[in-house]
């Protein structure tokens, strides 16, 4: 199991690597009322990283909740 994660770890970041060398134009971003210009690349990194780290504080804490859900069953 953790070899197909592992996997799909690398094939995704592949994915992402591709789609970021293809797409360097410069483009407006517009996010809450604020506008900023930046390269494609950046804005794509920078959703892609904001993305990656939701993903690891939202795993992280399912399993956390988890983890502490049987001990408030047994405490009941």
């Amino acid at each position: 199991m953790k070899k197909t994660k592992v996997a799909i770890f690398v094939i995704l970041t592949l994915v992402l690597v591709l789609l970021v060398v293809q797409n360097t134009a410069s483009v407006q971003a517009h996010f809450l009322g604020f506008t900023a210009e930046m390269s494609l690349v950046v804005l794509l990194f920078l959703t892609g990283g904001i993305g990656f780290v939701s993903g690891l504080v939202l795993g992280f804490l399912l399993k956390s909740r988890r983890s502490r859900a049987p001990d408030q069953q047994r405490e009941a």
